[in-house]
């Protein structure tokens, strides 16, 4: 216990460091608080979507891995979960999310979750692992190092690849795939292995990322600057928990007369142009969650050397596990042009930016349909309130042009 204290409190000076070199910060960080606790009774469905008045069933999907992933099933209000006409979408979170309530945290008429269910879309909600809303691992305890021996590949490898084998099985019919940041990441590299991909009817990417070299989100280039990943790894911590008390003690006193907490949103995703701004207390009591340590190292190694590949353990450990000295990069020639695909990105995006979208592009072989907004940053992708006529519409309509989805 004594080395854990202590280990969390060498990377909170870290982070009091990093705070420190941003000038602005946005949001009040004691709000993380204020999520109710949660005694195992509750669920997404029960937390986000019946409140609204949406049916919504809960499944639970098991990884080769052992990993039990949490999906929902999303209708109109007006639906019969057991007789869905429209064709099945699901929807990928990003990375700190709480999982698939990303999708609904807005009003029923932002929220892109409820939008395509009202559109008579069958909706699922993909959950991964480590995640609030999944249901842990088969034999692993949440508290073991082994339970977060993971990074994104994983979270493409397993865990998308056998959501989308469990729906399609379920519903006889191709899948549209949707995803938001971390979960573009994912369904890229998924996308590139064969027997995924002829499960999957068409992708729409909000945020498109398979290379962050060019990011320019000041905090996140201060992290990887100092090699955070690393020293976190070598501190021996397996999980990154920003509702940690340590981290939130150290950041509520920085922000007690110190510090102007205004802008820590911004320095991470970009400036937000569409923000609810009088949604944030209740953003804070669902997110941000923890990720695994491996995650974000994974994330940095993609920063630091520009490419879009598998973990990098270091020159012998690849070349036992790759057979190479260098890890496989995931080929996005391998994603077929007969695949149609539709993507999204911002001008003010500091996590996806436009360099980066563009190498992204200059590698498949298909030519997206593309949306640019020039004033949306990172999290206007999935919370804008202008979301449903500046984005949805067109993913709806690009989806829709497709026709029903075939059977496979």
């Amino acid at each position: 216990m004594r080395r854990s204290l202590s280990s969390s409190l060498v990377v909170g000076a870290i982070f009091a460091l990093l705070l420190r070199e941003i000038s602005a910060i946005k949001t009040d960080v004691s709000n993380l608080r204020r999520r109710s606790p949660d005694d195992g009774t509750r669920s997404l469905c029960s937390h986000l979507i019946r409140p609204n008045g949406y049916p919504c069933t809960e499944h639970t999907v098991q990884t080769k891995d052992g990993y039990l992933l949490a999906l929902q099933r999303v209708s109109s209000r007006n639906g019969n979960l057991r007789v869905q006409c429209g064709p099945p979408v699901l929807l990928v979170h990003g990375l700190f999310m709480q999982g698939g309530d990303a999708w609904f945290l807005d009003s029923t008429e932002e929220s892109l979750g409820f939008i395509l269910a009202d559109y008579g879309f069958d909706v699922w909600v993909a959950n991964v692992r480590g995640t609030h809303w999944s249901h842990g691992h088969v034999t692993l305890s949440e508290k073991s190092k082994g339970f977060w021996d993971w990074s994104w590949q994983d979270l493409a490898l397993y865990d998308l690849a056998e959501m989308i084998c469990f729906i399609n099985l379920k519903t006889s019919s191709k899948i549209f795939l949707v995803g938001h940041s971390q979960g573009t990441i994912v369904s890229l590299a998924a996308l590139t292995q064969p027997d995924v991909v002829e499960m999957v009817e068409a992708a729409a990417l909000l945020s498109p990322i398979s290379y962050l070299d060019h990011i320019t989100a000041p905090l996140v280039r201060r992290m990887v600057s100092m090699h955070l990943d690393q020293m976190v790894l070598a501190l021996g911590m397996h999980q990154l928990n920003f509702r940690s008390n340590v981290l939130i003690d150290l950041i509520d006193s920085l922000c007690n007369g110190h510090l102007d907490c205004n802008d820590l949103l911004t320095a991470i995703t970009g400036k937000n142009c569409c923000f609810n701004n009088s949604r944030v207390d209740f953003y804070l009591e669902n997110e941000p969650h923890p990720s695994s340590a491996k995650n974000i190292h994974h994330l940095f190694q993609m920063i630091r050397q520009g490419t879009f590949s598998q973990y990098d353990y270091g020159f012998f450990k690849n070349l036992r596990l790759y057979g190479q000295t260098k890890p496989p990069a995931f080929d996005l020639t391998r994603i077929p042009k007969s695949l149609p695909l539709w993507m999204s990105y911002g001008g003010n995006d500091a996590l996806a930016d436009v360099i980066d979208v563009q190498h992204t592009l200059n590698e498949l072989q298909s030519t997206p349909e593309l949306v640019y907004l020039e004033n949306y940053g990172h999290m206007d992708f999935i919370l804008s309130i202008n979301g449903k006529e500046d984005l949805y519409n067109n993913m709806i309509g690009f989806f829709s042009s497709l026709g029903k989805s075939s059977s496979s």
